[in-house]
């Protein structure tokens, strides 16, 4: 068994971590293995995850005609299907998650957020407590699932949910595990985020708790996470 075989054999025995971790190193390899990545996105092509996320970006990123071809034609939008129950575009935050242009998408977000509170909501341009909550669960798993297929499962909704309740619901220690606050200290936007996946687990989307928590809260207690 060669180098690439052994390569490929360690990917298909060991969890879908790791095979992240994996991609770049078999794409080194020569642009021939970009078709088993290929053949793997179509493998149960119903299946969205941040593996498959990954495989997506790396096949885009490619600047390889054959990539361009294959997605062009099984999933030229990307492969988080766009579920609103508003009737709310979300292709363009599908785009630029893609691109991993995080700042950008980390935006549009909040913009998204707006549409689902209304016109009023547009208009203020940031939502109350009391209108997340009424949030349809279609659209906020859409949002969370496109944050996490693209970021290597690193950011989202329920990533922040997860350390939440890690924390015992506990906001001090969460803003600190996240680093959007340092001692008293909170992080200044844009330029003392992190906008790569170097950042922290859970660090992106972001939510402005200067005006206390409760719009977090409502999020992170979204009925939409108990399904």
């Amino acid at each position: 068994m060669n180098e690439l075989e052994t390569l490929k054999d360690k990917f298909a025995k060991t969890s879908d971590k790791n095979k992240i971790a994996l991609i770049d190193e078999i794409v080194e390899k020569g642009e021939e293995n970009y078709q088993f990545l290929r053949d793997f996105l179509l493998s149960n092509p119903e299946e969205v995850s941040p593996l498959k996320g990954k495989i997506y970006q790396v096949l885009k990123h490619s600047n390889h005609p054959e990539n361009e071809t294959f997605l062009n034609q099984h999933f030229p939008q990307g492969i988080v299907q766009l579920s609103s129950e508003k009737n709310i575009d979300y292709s363009e935050l599908q785009e630029l998650l893609i691109a991993k242009k995080y700042q950008e998408a980390d935006s549009l977000t909040r913009v998204k957020l707006c549409e689902l509170a209304g016109e009023t909501a547009i208009r203020r341009k940031w939502v109350y407590f009391t209108e997340v909550e009424k949030f349809p669960e279609t659209d906020l798993l859409t949002i969370d699932t496109l944050w996490q297929t693209y970021s290597e499962g690193k950011f989202g909704y329920q990533i922040q949910r997860q350390l939440w309740l890690s924390l015992g619901k506990d906001y001090t220690q969460l803003w600190t595990k996240l680093k959007w606050k340092s001692g008293n200290k909170w992080t200044k936007y844009p330029q003392e985020f992190i906008w790569d996946l170097s950042a922290p687990i859970g660090h992106l989307p972001l939510s402005n708790q200067l005006r206390g928590v409760r719009v977090m809260d409502a999020l992170l207690s979204h009925p939409a996470w108990q399904k």
